[in-house]
Order: structure tokens, then sequence, then C-alpha cells
């Protein structure tokens, strides 16, 4: 875990308007990965719509998203 002055010293130097670019580029190249939750796989298991699934769940479907 890094501290809070390495956290600082990172985001100090960091381009965001460049790795935005980048992940872009990298997107259309096909080199980016889709990472499923386990929340989502088990609502596509169950069928259920997201608003369906987060009734289940007592929450809302904003909440299940995040």
């Amino acid at each position: 875990m890094l501290s809070t002055t390495e956290i600082a010293a990172f985001e100090a130097n960091r381009d965001i308007g460049d790795e935005i670019v980048q992940s872009n580029k990298d997107m259309k190249a096909g080199k980016g990965k889709v990472v499923v939750s386990s929340a989502a796989e088990a609502r596509e298991a169950t069928g259920l719509s997201q608003s369906q699934f987060a009734s289940l769940l007592g929450v809302s479907v904003r909440t299940l998203q995040g």
C-alpha cells in the first residue's frame, strides 16, 4: 500500500489527458480487457434485469451499477 506522500508524488506527476488518450488508443488496438464483477455474473446467471436484481438485493440500480 502506498503512503499518502507516495500517492501525492504520483498524482503530482500525472498527465490525466495523456492517460485518457493512450487508453483510447489501446482500446482501439484491442489491448484492453473487460473485467466483469461477481455481481454482474450473478445477475446474468439469474436472467434478471438490473432493476429486478437490485430490488432483490434491496439496493438502487445505481448502487448495483457502481
